[in-house]
């Protein structure tokens, strides 16, 4: 009966998996004690399964007024503000967040449930025979749990360092696991799994939202590229390991750079182009993308939104630390300072600079459901990460990689760059990646393997520890890592000592 009802759950995720072959089916029916359970179908819902809590990433707070997952990742860089106090941002403006803080203990509970929905696949994909379902399908879709476990994985001990492994589906209720080490985790989980899923037959792309062969070789390359760095200290072996598999992302094809950075907003883009991978929305079904509303200024009355809720916004240190004539902070690329109040038409001149980057001119204006997708890899991540990580092998810039920090810079109307130090070009490189990737949770990731952060004020590169933000906070060691949410600990003691400071 246990594992009926994990089949159960299993098959209703059937809908969730990608935009157009998931998202929008309706399903026909449920799995009873009668149904057949040996089915390409069943499989398919297995592996459909471990896609759900990808929208994890954007999970409302529910104690909190404009609180979503995704604020987290931004308010700690420093380089954030918020219209709302009851998102809780003053605890992470002034870094007095501790382990009952929002979001910490919502991001967790999200990749161990994604975690569990991809044990279970991996569990049974393989026990599942039916007319019509070959090995090499049963191969690729156990590559996409793997790699799903290993994403989940990779957020969580990028933010709480040791954790419970969990790689089966649990046989009792005893679940009070010890933390393991996080390089253990990515020795025998992470790692693995990208390398099982690298071994299979999936496409390079794949436009339904699926995980892809390009999207198993971008992970890798993010993956190799921390582990290189801070904390784990690699070194140079898994920087080339790093650059081997951007390079193949960027040689084997199947993804372009959008021509201009608004093609990023287009919905008919959504899976295509330079978009690797993605958490898949569609405005037909009632979970769209929650980030429009989020980042339109709060009661602007700009959009059809009944709240707007300001709930992230950029420094105004942040904005005038990109390079003169930078594209990217023209109005309506990245950010916007003024729109058309929805009922009047007449402009609406915002208080602060506000993210343009998530907005969905359909869904402001017209239907108030984003049909955006969020964007976990894109193509420029990728070029990012083969610079930054072949330099590092290397010893210095190649030619290629001073290439595609040029491709980066000429579409945001920069000039080139010609040969550079290693440490000059590295700079260059960790620049464009917050200006590129600037509110994509890409940011504080980088400050925690690079332990340096860029100054706004003075251009420098900082320690991260003793840099001091803009808000006059100060991060410490016991920022590298988030505390283990409270309520984690309080019914699994096995998880404390808490992580330094906490």
């Amino acid at each position: 009966m246990k594992v009926f009802k994990h089949i159960l759950l299993a098959a209703s995720m059937l809908s969730l998996g990608s935009c157009k072959d998931f998202l929008e089916e309706k399903p026909t029916g449920f799995l009873t004690p009668d149904s057949d359970v040996s089915s390409v179908k069943v499989a398919r819902a297995y592996a459909n399964a471990g896609y759900a809590n990808l929208q994890g990433f954007l999970a409302g707070q529910p104690s909190s007024y404009g609180g979503n997952t995704w604020n987290l990742m931004e308010f700690v860089t420093g380089k954030a503000n918020s219209d709302l106090g009851q998102t809780g941002f003053v605890n992470f403006q002034n870094l007095s967040y501790n382990n009952t803080a929002f979001y910490i203990d919502t991001w967790w509970q999200q990749m161990y449930q994604g975690i569990g929905a991809c044990n279970l696949a991996i569990q049974s994909i393989p026990t599942i025979n039916a007319s019509g379902l070959t090995e090499e399908q049963k191969t690729n879709m156990l590559a996409e749990a793997h790699t799903l476990r290993a994403l989940y994985y990779f957020y969580l001990v990028r933010m709480y360092g040791a954790v419970p492994s969990v790689t089966e589906v649990p046989k009792n209720l005893d679940l009070n696991l010890p933390r393991t080490p996080a390089k253990d985790i990515y020795d025998k989980i992470i790692i693995p799994d990208l390398l099982l899923a690298e071994k299979s037959t999936l496409p390079w792309s794949d436009n339904t939202g699926k995980v892809s062969m390009g999207a198993v070789e971008s992970m890798l390359a993010d993956v190799y590229l921390t582990y290189a760095g801070a904390a784990i200290n690699g070194g140079a072996q898994y920087y080339a390991e790093s650059a081997k598999r951007s390079l193949a992302v960027i040689t084997n094809g199947g993804y372009t750079l959008f021509p201009n950075y608004t093609d990023m907003i287009q919905p008919v883009n959504k899976n295509t182009g330079e978009f690797i991978f993605q958490v898949q929305y569609a405005a037909s079904v009632p979970s769209t993308n929650p980030l429009t509303p989020l980042t339109i200024p709060n009661y602007s009355g700009i959009s059809l939104y009944a709240d707007e809720y300001g709930s992230v916004y950029p420094t105004p240190q942040f904005i005038k630390s990109f390079p003169a004539g930078d594209k990217r902070v023209e109005e309506k690329q990245f950010f916007f300072t003024t729109y058309p109040n929805a009922k009047t038409g007449q402009p609406v001149v915002f208080r602060n600079t506000y993210i343009y980057k998530w907005f969905d001119v359909t869904a402001a204006t017209s239907t108030i459901k984003s049909d955006l997708n969020y964007t976990l890899y894109r193509l420029a991540d990728v070029y990012l990460m083969y610079a930054e990580a072949s330099n590092r092998a290397e010893g210095k810039p190649n030619s290629k990689a001073i290439d595609l920090v040029n491709a980066i810079r000429k579409r945001a109307n920069l000039s080139s760059i010609s040969a550079l130090s290693q440490t000059d070009f590295e700079h260059e490189v960790w620049a464009q990646r917050y200006y590129e990737l600037c509110f994509e949770n890409k940011m504080w990731f980088d400050m925690i393997r690079t332990r340096k952060v860029h100054n706004d004020v003075t251009g420098n590169w900082d320690d991260f520890i003793g840099h001091k933000t803009v808000f006059n906070a100060t991060f410490q060691e016991k920022n590298l890592l988030f505390p283990i949410p409270k309520q984690e600990s309080d019914v699994n003691p096995n998880l404390l000592p808490n992580n330094t400071g906490y």
